[in-house]
């Protein structure tokens, strides 16, 4: 029978193209990951891996096999996750995906207090793209997800936790920060500063600026939010920032100030997600009662 290791060497070659990156990726040998990937073809009985100079290009039976291969190699990992669970109660490292406009000023406590409810649990935490993060997940890449919804994926959990409001910001010395409340009228045609279209944050903003008849800024992309908050204190526009990033720390707000636009109900949704066969639902169901309460105590009456 064809093993779970062989399996692994296949889509490891699916993610690189190439089968010196994957051996490289396996911390194996060339010669060692080409045999096994025969073996398996062997095996099976039909070619998975079109081998040339400019590297390896899966066959259309082998881009199949590998989609099977990636939930198989996934449960695996479950079911090695529910026995140390049953073992050893809360315990092994859980990998946990979430946007950078969020994880780095929600995180910090709820590590502390899950490792002072769980010692043996442990979390890796990864920034990137909710989007791509979301298939990570159903891959088996990630244990979890924290971020915005909507998050994709029929063979999610997906849990609701908070909603968290969204401000807009601008410089001290912005035209529009000079008086008290802000009418709605008096947004159009000021330039709005985003993220990475990528993200749900820049899609929001986005959709305020076409509501308000407001300009959004091509060419001033941020690539986080402290980018955004110093091209918003330096005068090049105004910009949308969350609760979370704006409370943890009263440094946040320097050089900003906070609008007051009449009728201003703005906010995003955040929730967690796992995939719904995972062992490991007593766990994450604890981070999520953790990122829960964290939030709500930073964000008070918001």
């Amino acid at each position: 029978m064809p093993t779970l290791r062989q399996f692994e060497y296949l889509v490891t070659i699916a993610d690189t193209g190439s089968f010196a990156l994957a051996a490289r990726v396996a911390h194996v040998s060339q010669p060692t990951m080409s045999q096994q990937v025969r073996a398996l073809e062997a095996r099976l009985n039909v070619q998975l891996v079109e081998r040339g100079a400019g590297g390896a290009v899966l066959t259309p039976v082998g881009r199949s096999i590998v989609t099977i291969a990636r939930r198989m190699l996934a449960d695996s990992r479950d079911i090695a996750a529910l026995a140390a669970g049953a073992a050893h109660g809360l315990t092994g490292t859980i990998r946990l995906g979430t946007t950078p406009t969020l994880g780095p000023y929600l995180l910090s406590p709820i590590i502390a207090d899950l490792h002072r409810r769980a010692p043996n649990l442990r979390l890796q935490v990864r920034e990137g793209i909710p989007e791509e993060q979301a298939l990570e997940l159903s891959r088996g890449e990630l244990d979890l997800l924290l971020g915005p919804l909507p998050m994709a994926g029929d063979d999610l959990t997906v849990e609701p936790l908070f909603r968290e409001p969204l401000y807009l910001v601008a410089a001290l010395d912005h035209p529009l920060a000079a008086g008290g409340e802000v009418a709605e009228r008096a947004l159009a045609g000021h330039a709005l500063l985003t993220l990475d279209p990528r993200h749900h944050l820049a899609r929001q903003a986005a959709e305020l600026a076409a509501r308000h008849d407001m300009t959004v800024a091509p060419d001033y992309y941020g690539t986080s939010l402290e980018s955004l908050h110093q091209m918003v204190a330096s005068g090049l526009g105004l910009a949308l920032l969350p609760g979370l990033y704006l409370r943890r720390d009263a440094n946040r707000a320097t050089g900003l100030k906070r609008l007051a636009v009449q009728g201003w109900r703005v906010h995003r949704s955040i929730a967690i997600a796992w995939r719904r066969q995972s062992p490991m639902d007593a766990a994450f169901r604890l981070i999520a009662d953790q990122v829960q309460a964290s939030a709500r105590q930073v964000l008070g009456d918001s």
